[in-house]
């Protein structure tokens, strides 16, 4: 488990009242503050909360949280990827599990000031960061948006902090013509690394190169 140095917190002053971002924050202190009820998104807020605990004691495991006074309002999530993923075989992989802000708090910039923040941490620069993004998670009831509009949405926000759309034959990712595939290259990231990704990208060729056939 990496020893990971906690960013100096930063306010946003909205016209819903100040918003905090800080990170990546430890089980014991998620414990102090509770959830805005409208985080549903994955599963309910007591059990989100739960989630998020067990991801702060993984290796690398990172969360990055918004909070008005002690309610969490956003967060965003840094894992190593589930061990049934393709990119789970790769040594400088970390993926963007997910990332939430309630409802009530939309258009006030929280996201993007969420990712700002987690994505200024040195530990990024040394990993290739992926999120996938599956349509049948996105919020286009509350949102009101379609899942282009909202696709469209997503990856204008994530390219703000260096995510870029990439082309893969991931089934997962080819299950509907929505969904994205999206890396960031960390400074650190060597040659070699960025090579093993590009190919594991389309895995029919990976495995004959890899040797996993």
């Amino acid at each position: 488990m990496v020893s990971l140095v906690r960013l100096s917190p930063v306010e946003l002053e909205t016209s819903k009242g100040l918003v905090i971002f800080e990170g990546p924050v430890t089980d014991s202190y998620l414990d102090s503050l509770s959830m805005n009820k409208g985080l549903t998104n994955f599963r309910p807020p007591d059990r989100q909360k739960e989630a998020l605990k067990i991801i702060t004691n993984l290796p690398d495991g990172m969360i990055f949280i918004a909070r008005h006074e002690n309610e969490i309002i956003g967060y965003v999530t840094f894992h190593h990827p589930d061990d049934f993923s393709r990119w789970s075989k790769h040594p400088r992989v970390l993926e963007m599990g997910g990332i939430e802000v309630s409802p009530e708090w939309r258009g006030c910039r929280v996201a993007e000031n969420l990712l700002k923040l987690a994505y200024s941490h040195p530990a990024v620069e040394n990993f290739i960061v992926i999120t996938t993004e599956y349509c049948w998670h996105w919020d286009t009831r509350n949102t009101g948006l379609d899942i282009w509009a909202y696709q469209k949405m997503l990856t204008r926000l994530f390219g703000k902090v260096g995510l870029e759309k990439v082309t893969t034959d991931d089934p997962d990712i080819l299950e509907h013509p929505a969904n994205v595939l999206m890396a960031r290259k960390g400074k650190n990231v060597s040659r070699e690394d960025i090579m093993l990704f590009e190919q594991m990208r389309f895995l029919r060729r990976y495995r004959k190169v890899a040797n996993m056939e």
